[in-house]
């Protein structure tokens, strides 16, 4: 083995190693540039995700009213949120079917409904009937989203020929120690 040669390999290695790590720095921003210049593309021609109500999507910045209040179609955490708006005599622009069930994929976060049997609780031994209340989609902290009683029902400004929430079709025989059953 020639020695004289042997000092120079680790150097020549190295030198190899930092040209690789420089081509691979450089790549990797042209990469990441390029990726943002593709993104900036796409969001221009998908201005991002829309905000569901009762089952139809809208666009970001989009507004509609409901129970006598405009709500603004956002974003909050990178996901798709209803923001409420000022109150007042708007007549709805869209369709308010309840709370009838799970919201997943008919309202996003925000989004208000008047309760109904679905959102029926016990508290002890008594019923807590669901269209007492107006209900809000709110995210749990693993996503699931979740009717959350938000306001009395008084504070629902029901259009002439809105159908209210009937009266709930459980009784109290079905709260058993704080569970409705």
């Amino acid at each position: 083995m020639n020695t004289a040669t042997t000092p120079k390999t680790p150097a020549l290695r190295r030198t190899s190693l930092a040209l690789l790590a420089a081509a691979t720095l450089a790549g990797g921003l042209t990469f990441g540039a390029g990726t943002a210049a593709a993104e900036a593309k796409t969001s221009a021609a998908n201005p991002g995700v829309h905000c569901l109500w009762a089952g139809t999507g809208y666009p970001q910045g989009a507004t509609v009213a409901a129970g006598g209040q405009t709500f603004r179609c956002d974003t909050d955490r990178g996901a798709a949120s209803w923001s409420r708006g000022p109150a007042g005599s708007t007549r709805a622009t869209v369709p308010n079917p309840g709370a009838y069930t799970n919201p997943t994929g008919l309202f996003s976060a925000g989004a208000r409904q008047p309760g109904t049997g679905y959102n029926d609780y016990c508290v002890g031994s008594q019923l807590i009937a669901g269209n007492e209340d107006i209900y809000q989609v709110v995210a749990a902290r693993d996503g699931q989203l979740l009717w959350k009683a938000a306001a009395p029902i008084s504070e629902w400004a029901f259009d002439a020929n809105d159908t209210r929430p009937g009266p709930s079709s459980r009784s109290v025989s079905l709260c058993i120690d704080g569970n409705l059953t």
